[in-house]
């Protein structure tokens, strides 16, 4: 993983977090532990993933742990 790719992660995780009113803790676990949707979406899916914005990023992230059931 690039440094560019562990930035957008950490920003991920962290606005994810905010959103649902949860610690980044809980969400990466939830992302990583818990599901594959860090290392099989959000990671891969960088180069079209960070052209967007915030609110996009976010509400795209939310639904997928919704369709997995995580939150």
């Amino acid at each position: 993983m690039s440094s560019k790719e562990l930035h957008f992660t950490v920003f991920c995780i962290e606005n994810v977090a905010e959103h649902l009113n949860k610690s980044g803790t809980e969400i990466y676990k939830l992302l990583k532990e818990d599901s594959e949707i860090l290392d099989d979406y959000i990671v891969p899916c960088y180069d079209t993933l960070h052209t967007q914005d915030k609110e996009y990023i976010v509400e795209d992230i939310v639904e997928f742990m919704r369709e997995k059931r995580l939150v």
